[in-house]
């Protein structure tokens, strides 16, 4: 047995994996300190112990949890491990083991430090997802819908099933820059797939053209005397303005400003040589 002050534990990073790891500390009867993803360093005295996966034992840690704790802590778990939680694999870990211990009030259990963070996490999770249901702004390339986003939160899988429905007989994806993954639907089906960094190419002329109309239809119905930009930065984050088609123009104002600047600075050097 491993001396649990300085076990850690170091999974694939899959949710099969943390459930594995889960499995293990029951099996072994061993609390590791932290749990690692393959990312991640351990101390320079921690002990570690790398926990392979396995989907049977995966498959009967997810099957006891509404068991033995309750169909809302299963849910909790699959969205926490979506989150962009620091150490979340260990706060998920405690939970379950609260949660075997007292049952379904796990989750109403705020007092207690991991639960709170895990509920904190899954509320950001949530409320992220639920903007971007809002915010995503796709473009037209080849008959196909095509959009960028940078989440802090892996929300892919809470966005497909409403972006499915939605654009049912389309062709689109999306793609998460921050996890380098793209949620990719056709012909009725969509799938989650890793992708390596990509950007979106250039305008064709006809989604230029809609762009500008839709820019322009923006600034139309604004509203001068109510332009209020805290306001609207509390319901729309900056974060999320890199990609919302309506902002385009003031961006590239500012680079074309910057470019200026630059320009500016050139010719006072030269005047001065």
């Amino acid at each position: 047995m491993f001396d649990g002050s300085t076990l850690v534990y170091k999974y694939d990073g899959s949710f099969e994996g943390l459930l594995c790891c889960v499995f293990e500390s029951y099996e072994r009867k061993e609390i590791p300190l932290e749990i690692l993803p393959p990312e991640g360093q351990p101390g320079l005295f921690d002990t570690l112990k790398y926990i392979e996966t396995d989907s049977h034992k995966a498959h009967r840690v997810y099957d006891s949890i509404p068991i033995k704790i309750s169909l809302e802590a299963q849910e909790m778990v699959k969205l926490a491990f979506l989150t962009c939680a620091s150490h979340k694999e260990r706060l998920i870990f405690y939970f379950l083991r609260l949660g075997y211990k007292v049952g379904g009030k796990v989750t109403g259990m705020l007092t207690d430090d991991n639960v709170n963070a895990l509920q904190k996490a899954v509320h950001n999770l949530t409320f992220e997802s639920h903007r971007l249901k809002g915010f995503v702004r796709f473009s037209v390339y080849n008959e196909g819908l095509i959009a960028i986003i940078e989440p802090r939160n892996f929300v892919l899988p809470l966005l497909a099933t409403h972006f499915s429905n939605r654009f049912g007989n389309e062709v689109f994806m999306i793609f998460d820059k921050t996890h380098k993954a793209a949620l990719i639907h056709q012909a009725g089906r969509m799938e989650i797939v890793d992708v390596e960094d990509w950007e979106l190419p250039e305008p064709e002329e006809k989604e230029a053209e809609y762009r500008r109309l839709w820019q322009q239809f923006y600034n139309t119905i604004a509203i001068e005397s109510r332009y209020n930009p805290r306001c609207r930065m509390n319901f729309m984050p900056k974060r999320f303005w890199k990609h919302l088609t309506e902002f385009y123009p003031e961006q590239k104002a500012k680079v074309g400003a910057v470019k200026e600047d630059k320009l500016q600075g050139e010719r006072t050097l030269m005047r001065r040589h």
